[in-house]
Formats: structure tokens, sequence, C-alpha cells
């Protein structure tokens, strides 16, 4: 039976903002996927691509600004059965929340994080953001931005993460097919979502974006994917994602960049190390007594290391 994935609470993202196309892409996502609500959860930071969670009818967690990796991170540790969701803002986790990114790719914990990225931080009045352009002046800023573009695409291959895309807020049918790809990849996923600020960016439009977006999937000769342990196809596969990573202003690709599945997800590298942590992991051990105390038995998932120890 398909669930419903949106919930009764009113959306106040402004008119016209790429926000709704990505909640739609997530809930379709779900939908398609079979998923029962208690089989995800999303967790957000800060701005407006921080209500996410109010709108879905999923677990959700309203973090803090720059923070929502980390948060999530705790969360698919403790329940690795759970699929993961991260959504947050340019201005929110590649300025404040930037080490905790990079650090993910090292990681490779099994979250998908998207991003949502309009070049401006929308709920604070239209900041630049660290995916502007240099010298770009936006009717939200005083003066033209002095501060050079980052490249979410290219900063998530130099951190390892396995599975990389980028989509685009008005191309649902795209986004959705993006979104469905990285939950199921075994490893942590990045879709970078560019999206107009109708409020706030009057250049990357939805119209300027129309004009320039392009599918890399519609090459046939495109193939992102590393399927085995191989230095060579690695880093060829790597080098061409980085390549198209470039590509900006008159073309921009989107779709899967670089996806490797041969690099083991964070839970499976701690089930090595404990072999009966994805069977016990901590949400399904039992946490307190009749009584309401707490109980602490670390012994239920190190046991077999004790033993060995011993």
């Amino acid at each position: 039976m398909a669930h419903n994935f949106r919930s009764d609470v009113a959306i106040d993202w402004c008119p016209g903002c790429g926000d709704f196309g990505i909640v739609t892409g997530i809930t379709q996502a779900l939908t398609e996927m079979d998923f029962k609500p208690e089989d995800v959860a999303l967790v957000s930071g800060i701005g407006c691509s921080g209500k996410t969670p109010h709108y879905l009818n999923i677990a959700g967690v309203h973090t803090l600004h720059g923070r929502s990796i980390p948060y999530a991170v705790g969360v698919k540790l403790a329940n690795p059965g759970l699929k993961v969701l991260v959504t947050s803002g340019d201005g929110d986790m590649l300025s404040i929340g930037a080490g905790h990114f990079v650090a993910e790719g090292r990681r490779n914990t099994g979250l998908t994080i998207i991003l949502y990225d309009n070049e401006v931080y929308g709920l604070t009045k239209g900041q630049a953001s660290p995916t502007m352009m240099l010298g770009m002046k936006t009717k939200g800023l005083s003066r033209p931005n002095i501060f050079s573009k980052l490249n979410p695409i290219a900063l998530a291959l130099a951190s390892g993460y396995t599975f990389i895309a980028r989509g685009f807020s008005f191309d649902t049918k795209q986004l959705k097919e993006l979104i469905k790809k990285a939950i199921a990849h075994d490893g942590t996923a990045l879709i970078d979502v560019l999206q107009p600020c109708p409020t706030y960016n009057n250049i990357n439009t939805m119209e300027w974006y129309r004009e320039r977006v392009y599918k890399l999937e519609d090459n046939k000769d495109w193939d992102p994917v590393v399927t085995e342990v191989n230095e060579s196809q690695t880093a060829s596969k790597y080098q061409q994602a980085y390549e198209k990573s470039l590509e900006w202003d008159q073309k921009i690709p989107t779709g899967v960049f670089y996806q490797n599945k041969t690099v083991p997800s964070f839970t499976r590298r701690i089930n090595e190390v404990v072999p009966n942590y994805l069977e016990t992991p901590p949400a399904k051990q039992q946490y307190r007594d009749s009584q309401g105390y707490t109980i602490v038995d670390p012994e239920s998932t190190f046991k077999e290391k004790l033993v060995e120890a011993a």
C-alpha cells in the first residue's frame, strides 16, 4: 500500500521557490520505493531547507545551524537499518557546516544528503552563500559578492563521497530518480540540487537554469560507476566527474557524476570490528527496566570483543 508522505502542515516557502520541487521529488521517491514512514528519518539544519521535516510524514528533526550531518550520523549509527535523509542549504552545509561535510566523505556512513543550492541565504535576507560566483550582485546584496565560489561536486569528490549527483528542482522527474538511486546506494550520497530563490536571487532564475542545464545520462557513453577495486578504473571515473564539475555558466550538467560501489559503508566497517553491531545496534537494545530505570549494557554489543580481550 502506497503511503502519503506529505504532512498536513501548510508550506510557507515563497511562491516560485525551488524547495517545492525538492519536496515533491522526495515524496515521490519514497512512495515509489514503497517505504513505510517508520523506515525513514530526516534531519535538517537551519534556513528555508530546514523546514522540510515539518512537511513530511516521517520522523524528522530540525537541528542546529551546520550540524545536520553529525546529528544524522548519530541517528544512522544508532539504527543502521533506517534510511536517513539530510536536507540542508548551501549556506548552512557549506559554510559553518563545511567541516562536517568533509568529514562525512571519509566516513561514508550511509546518509542521503540533499543540498538545497540557490546561492543565497534565503531565510536571512539574501546574503551571498558559498556557492555564489565572485563579483555577482543579486538584488539581495548591496555590493557585488567578494568571495570565490565553492564547487560542491568537486568538494564532495575530494572528500571521498561515494555517490555524487546534481539535480534541478524544476525537473522533478529526474530529481526523483536521483533520490531513489541515492537512497539505494550503500554509502553516503550527495545530491546538489540547483534551485531558484525568486525573492533574493534575480540572476539564477528558473528560466536561467532551464536555458543551461542538460542531463549527463543523455550521452549513451556516460558511465560514472566504479564497479570493481581497480585503481585505473577509479581514477578514470573520478577524473571525468571532476572535469564535468567544472562546467558552468553556459552549460550545466545534471545527473550522476560519480558512484563508487567498492567502498564499504561506515556501518559495515564497524561491523567488522564489532561483529554483532548490525544485529543489535543501540536502537535495538533494551535501555530501561520495568521500573523505567536506564540500563547501560555495552556488553550486548561488544561481547565477542570482550571475550577476545580476556
